[in-house]
């Protein structure tokens, strides 16, 4: 058996020479301190006179060993924190500080933005809740109802209207209700799916 010589052993590749003047790029790495500093400015954002002051919940309880969000109790949490978020979301619109608020920020690229953003928590909810993996499903479920939230605001709807469209349907069979609709709407989305 011959043994390799010089030229017949392979070399790893060497990296290719920096151009004069290049430089290494370095990563800047955020502290804590400055993160903490940036909650604090964007949580005294001011209101706007008419719209009031949020209430504050209780934040929920995190388990320590998975990371994940503890399940709620009704002491904890209500269906009105989705009354508190719209409040929120209009105040955030009405100040336009699109530079310090997310809602802001994305209320200001206009109504398909705000529509594209629903669609896709939708979907990211649909994935997780398909999969069965159910922390995923409530965390994807929150973000979905804060876009929904963003789509009232956007289109001036106030939770209150919708509260009153549940209201009428309850006690109503799905099935019923949706064949009173009128077939107005189902042939604008010109949709060929089943009721």
């Amino acid at each position: 058996m011959a043994k390799p010589t010089k030229k017949s052993a392979k070399k790893a590749p060497k990296a290719p020479p920096r151009e004069a003047g290049a430089r290494k790029l370095k990563t800047k790495v955020a502290t804590k301190p400055k993160a903490k500093k940036k909650a604090r400015r964007l949580a005294a954002l001011p209101l706007p006179p008419d719209i009031p002051p949020p209430n504050r919940l209780p934040k929920p309880p995190v388990d320590p060993v998975s990371g994940a969000l503890a399940p709620y109790s009704v002491a904890t949490a209500a269906a009105a924190i989705l009354d508190e978020l719209w409040r929120t979301v209009e105040a955030r619109r009405l100040a336009g500080d699109a530079a310090h608020s997310h809602s802001a920020r994305l209320l200001a690229r206009g109504t398909a933005k705000v529509a594209q953003k629903l669609g896709e928590e939708a979907v990211e909810c649909v994935i997780e809740a398909a999969t069965g993996n159910r922390t995923a499903t409530v965390l994807e479920s929150a973000d979905l109802l804060y876009h929904l939230i963003v789509v009232w605001v956007d289109a001036g709807i106030r939770p209150e209207e919708v509260w009153t469209e549940l209201a009428r349907r309850q006690g109503i069979s799905g099935i019923a209700e949706k064949a009173a609709r009128p077939k107005g709407i189902v042939r604008a989305a010109e949709t060929t799916k089943l009721p």
